[in-house]
C-alpha cells in the first residue's frame, strides 16, 4: 500500500469526507467549464456575425470600388485606421449608406441627436446601435426557424434596451394572433398563449387594429392580457405592426420586467426597424392555413353568384401601398355607374371610383382587410360612382375578405326591386301580418313566415285551410268567420272579420282577417287570397281606452256636479251684482264677477253690513284654491267674520280671531281678508290685512294705495298678532278693496299690475257705480280668477 497524504485544515474544523470534497470541487469545475464555454461560443457567434457583416461591407467596397477582395479588405482597414473606429463599425456604416432602410433611419436619428450634445459619446452610441441592429439582421437571415429569429432579436438588439422577452405573432386570415416565436418565457407560458381567439384584445391586437405602435408603460395600468403577465403584472410593453407594403403580416410584442416611460425617438425608431425586419421574415407567398394564390383567387370570383373584383396592392418606388389594382372582375360584375367590367378590370380602383377616398369609405375599409386580415361586412352600405360627373349613390350588401396578398370584394347592388321587397317584409314584421293564397281548384296553400309565426306553427306542419278556420277559432266567434266564408266563397265579395285565435301552445291571439276571391274572366273562382293580422295589442288598448273613457265619464260628472254645487253655493250668498246702500254719510257700491269657467270657483268674498254698535264693516278675502272646496271655506271665514264683529273688537283683533278659525276649525283653509270698521260720528276708517293687497284711496286727483302694513296669511300660523291702521275720510274720498283676479296676470310682476290699477282707478266718472263698472271692464287680469270690489264713498256737505 502506498503512503498516505494528508490534507492541511484549520484547528477545530471536521475534515470533509473524502467522497464529498471531491463532489463539491467535481462540481465546481464542471460549472467553471460550462461558463467558460458558453463565453468562448458567443464570442464565436460575435465573431461570426461582425465577420459577416465585414464580408457583406467588402462586399459593398468591391462594387463600388470595382476592385478585388484584397483591395477591398486592405480598404476597409484603412478607412477604419483613418476613421479611429474599429472594422466592424466601419463595416455597419457602410451598409447603412448602402441600405438606406429602417435601420439607417434609426442610425441617423442618433447622429442627428449628436449635434445638439456630446458628439463624440451619442456619435459611438449611433456605431454600437447599427452594429447590434445589424447583427439582429444578420441573426435573423441565418436563423433556421423562427424561434431562431427571435432569440436573435432579444440577444443582438433588445438587450441593451433593457428588455427581457420578445413575442412575434402571426396574424390570421380571421384576424386571430398565432404565437409564431417567444424568447425570455418559458415553455409552459409559451404553450399557454400559442393561439389568440379574435376580439381578444391584447397589446398585439391593438396595434393590429390601430396599424401603429402601441406603448403600454405597464400591462396592469391598462387591464390587457398578455403573454408573460402572470409573471411580470407591472412590465412595459410596445407592440408594433410587422408588415410591409400596406400588409400586416405580424406583431413584434417587446417587454420590460418593469414599468416602461416615455422613450426617445431614437428607441422608437430601433423598436420599428426591427419590426420591419421581422416582416421580411414573417412573409410567405401563401398564408397558412386558408390562404390563396392569385389563380385559385380568381376561381373563387368565378364562381360567387354576385359581382366581385380581385384586387392586388399597389405599392410606390418605396414600398409603400398607395392604392389597389383591379386585376379581375367576375362574370355577375356589376358597376353601380353602368360601365362595362371591360372598363374597369386593369385599372387601379381609386382610378375607376375615385369617391371611395372619403373618410370612412370604401378605400379606407379595402385598405384596412388589407393590412389587417380582418373581414369586413355591411349589409347597406353606399356606393358612390360618377356618372357624367355627378355622384350617383348605389346602396349595396358589401363583402370584403383578403386571400394571401390579395382582397377578394364582393358586394350586390340593391335594385329598386330588392329594396321594395325587403321593406314590405319588414312592414309585415312590424304589423305582425301573415299573407296567405289558396287555390281553390288544386288545394294548394301558400303561406308566409310571418302567418306562420303567428299561428305557432312549427317548420314543416301544413297550413290551416280557411274552410277549418273555425277549428282553431274561439267556439263563440263561429257565426262571424260563418258569415266571412259565405260572403268570401259563395257571394264572390272581399270580406273581413275579427276573430280570436286559439293557439296550439295555449295563446290566445286577436286576429283580423282580409281576403278576396281571384275570378277567371268566366267568373269561376280560382283561388283567395288575403292576409291575417294580429290585433290583440290594438284590442287590448280598446278596451283600455273604453275602460277609461268610462271612468273619465263619471268622474267629469261628478265634477261638474260638485262645480255647480260650489256655484250655486257661492251665488246664493255674493251675487253677482248689488243695488247700492247708503249708510249714514256713506254711499256704498260692490261688485262681484265670478269665474268664467265653471271648474274654476273660488273662494272670493266680499261683505259690507252695519253693525249694531252703528259702524260699518267693509271686508273682502279670497280663500286659496277652486272648486266645492274653496266655497265653503269662503262661507265658513266670511260667516264667522260677520259673527265676531259684532262683539265690537277692532279690525286687527277681528282677524286674530278669524286666524284661529282658519287654523283650528276648518281643514287646512287659508286665505287672505281685509277688514275695515267705518265709525260715522268720526269719519275715521280702523283697518287690518291678512296677507292682502292694501286698499287704494282716491282724493281729487290723487290715487294711492293705502300705507302697508303687516299681516300674515290666514290659517298659516296658529298663534298671529295682526296691526291696525286709521285713515281720516274727507268728503268726496272713495275707498277701493279688491282682490287680486283682478289684476293678476300670468305674463308680468304684481306690482306692475298694481300700477296700472292706480291709472285706471283715477279715471274720472259720474258716480261711485260707473268707477267699479269701469274697473271691471278695464281690468287686464288674464287668469279667469273669481274678483271681488268693494268701493265707499263719503259724501260731501250738502249734497243727498
Amino acid at each position: 500500500m502506498g503512503p498516505t497524504v494528508h490534507s492541511p485544515q484549520e484547528p477545530g474544523l471536521p475534515a470533509p469526507a473524502p467522497s464529498e470534497a471531491a463532489a463539491v470541487s467535481n462540481v465546481g469545475r464542471l460549472a467553471a467549464t460550462i461558463d467558460r464555454l458558453r463565453r468562448q461560443i458567443q464570442e464565436a457567434q460575435r465573431a461570426a456575425e461582425g465577420r459577416a457583416l465585414i464580408e457583406v461591407a467588402k462586399g459593398i467596397l468591391i462594387e463600388r470600388l470595382q476592385c478585388g477582395l484584397a483591395g477591398a479588405a486592405q480598404q476597409l482597414e484603412l478607412l477604419a485606421e483613418q476613421a479611429g473606429v474599429s472594422q466592424l463599425e466601419l463595416a455597419a456604416d457602410i451598409i447603412n449608406q448602402a441600405a438606406q432602410d429602417r435601420i439607417s433611419e434609426a442610425t441617423r436619428e442618433f447622429l442627428d441627436s449628436a449635434r445638439a450634445a456630446d458628439e463624440a459619446d451619442e456619435a459611438a452610441e449611433a456605431a454600437d446601435v447599427a452594429v447590434r441592429l445589424r447583427s439582429a439582421e444578420n441573426g435573423m437571415v441565418e436563423a433556421p426557424d423562427a424561434q431562431a429569429v427571435a432569440v436573435s432579436l432579444l440577444e443582438h438588439a433588445l438587450k441593451p434596451l433593457g428588455a427581457t422577452n420578445v413575442a412575434v405573432w402571426t396574424v390570421g386570415s380571421d384576424g386571430s394572433l398565432t404565437l409564431a416565436a417567444s424568447a425570455g418565457f418559458s415553455a409552459v407560458e409559451a404553450g399557454r398563449w400559442r393561439y389568440v381567439p379574435p376580439g381578444v384584445n391584447t397589446p398585439a391586437r391593438s396595434a393590429l387594429l390601430e396599424r401603429r405602435a402601441v406603448w403600454v408603460r405597464a400591462l396592469d395600468e391598462v387591464g390587457l392580457p398578455s403573454i408573460g403577465m402572470t409573471l411580470t403584472p407591472d412590465g412595459g410593453r410596445v407592440a408594433v405592426p410587422a408588415g410591409t407594403g400596406g400588409r400586416i403580416m405580424g406583431v413584434l410584442e417587446i417587454g420590460w420586467p418593469g414599468p416602461v416611460g416615455p422613450q426617445p425617438p431614437q428607441v422608437h425608431k430601433q423598436v420599428e426597424a426591427l419590426a420591419e425586419l421581422c416582416s421580411h421574415v414573417l412573409e410567405r407567398p401563401v398564408e397558412p392555413g386558408g390562404g390563396a394564390g392569385q389563380a385559385e383567387l380568381i376561381g373563387l370570383a368565378e364562381a360567387l353568384p354576385d359581382a366581385a373584383l380581385v384586387l392586388q396592392p399597389h405599392l410606390d418606388a418605396d414600398g409603400r401601398l398607395t392604392d389597389f389594382r383591379i386585376t379581375h372582375a367576375n362574370p355577375h360584375f356589376v358597376d353601380p355607374a353602368g360601365r362595362p367590367k371591360g372598363a374597369v378590370a386593369g385599372s387601379l380602383l381609386l382610378e375607376a371610383y375615385p369617391l371611395a377616398a372619403h373618410e370612412g369609405g370604401l378605400f379606407s375599409v379595402v385598405e384596412n382587410v388589407h393590412a389587417t386580415g380582418e373581414p369586413f361586412k355591411a349589409e347597406n352600405m353606399t356606393l358612390t360612382a360618377l356618372v357624367d360627373d355627378v355622384p350617383l349613390p348605389s346602396l349595396a350588401s358589401v363583402s370584403i375578405t383578403r386571400h394571401g396578398d390579395g382582397v377578394l370584394l364582393i358586394w350586390r347592388l340593391q335594385d329598386e326591386a330588392t329594396r321594395l321587397a325587403s321593406l314590405l317584409q319588414h312592414a309585415q314584421r312590424l304589423g305582425r301580418i301573415g299573407g296567405f293564397e289558396e287555390n281553390t281548384l288544386s288545394g294548394e296553400i301558400t303561406w308566409n313566415r310571418q302567418l306562420r309565426d303567428l299561428y305557432g306553427m312549427k317548420p314543416g306542419e301544413p297550413p290551416i285551410p280557411l274552410e277549418r278556420l273555425a277549428d282553431h277559432a274561439h267556439p263563440d266567434d263561429a257565426v262571424l268567420i260563418g258569415r266571412f266564408l259565405r260572403t268570401l266563397t259563395h257571394h264572390r265579395r272581399p270580406a273581413t272579420t275579427a276573430f280570436r285565435l286559439q293557439r296550439s301552445d295555449g295563446m290566445a291571439r286577436h286576429i283580423r282577417v282580409v281576403a278576396e276571391p281571384v275570378l277567371s274572366p268566366d267568373g269561376r273562382l280560382l283561388a283567395v287570397r288575403g292576409a291575417y293580422q294580429d290585433v290583440s295589442s290594438q284590442h287590448w288598448t280598446e278596451v283600455a281606452l273604453a275602460a277609461t273613457r268610462d271612468q273619465l265619464a263619471h268622474t267629469e260628472q261628478q265634477a261638474a256636479e260638485r262645480n255647480r254645487l260650489a256655484l250655486q253655493l257661492q251665488q246664493a250668498i255674493m251675487p253677482p251684482s248689488r243695488g247700492p246702500m247708503e249708510a249714514f254719510d256713506l254711499n256704498i257700491a260692490v261688485r262681484y264677477r265670478p269665474a268664467e269657467k265653471e271648474h274654476l270657483v273660488g273662494g272670493d268674498w266680499y261683505d259690507a253690513v252695519v253693525l249694531p254698535s252703528k259702524q260699518i264693516l267693509l271686508s273682502v278675502g279670497d280663500v286659496a284654491g277652486h272648486g266645492i272646496e274653496a266655497a265653503t271655506g269662503m262661507v265658513v271665514l266670511r260667516n264667522a267674520l260677520r259673527g265676531l264683529a259684532a262683539t265690537g273688537a277692532g279690525p286687527g283683533q277681528l282677524l286674530t280671531w278669524l286666524n284661529m278659525v282658519a287654523h283650528h276649525l276648518t281643514d287646512n283653509v287659508t286665505a287672505t281678508a281685509v277688514c275695515g270698521l267705518y265709525d260715522p260720528e268720526t269719519g275715521v276708517l280702523r283697518w287690518a290685512r291678512g296677507g292682502h293687497l292694501p286698499p287704494i284711496l282716491i282724493r281729487g286727483e290723487e290715487v294711492a294705495e293705502l300705507d302697508l302694513i303687516g299681516g300674515v296669511l290666514l290659517g298659516a300660523l296658529s298663534e298671529v298678532t295682526y296691526e291696525e291702521s286709521r285713515v281720516q275720510l274727507m268728503p268726496g274720498d272713495t275707498l277701493l278693496m279688491y282682490t287680486d283676479g283682478l289684476i293678476e296676470r300670468r305674463d308680468r310682476a304684481l306690482h306692475h299690475s298694481q300700477q296700472q290699477l292706480l291709472q285706471t282707478a283715477g279715471h274720472p266718472t259720474a258716480s261711485l257705480e260707473h268707477r267699479l263698472d269701469h274697473l271691471l271692464t278695464h281690468s287686464n287680469s288674464d287668469t279667469d280668477d273669481d274678483t271681488c270690489l268693494v268701493g265707499i264713498q263719503l259724501v260731501a256737505p250738502g249734497t243727498s
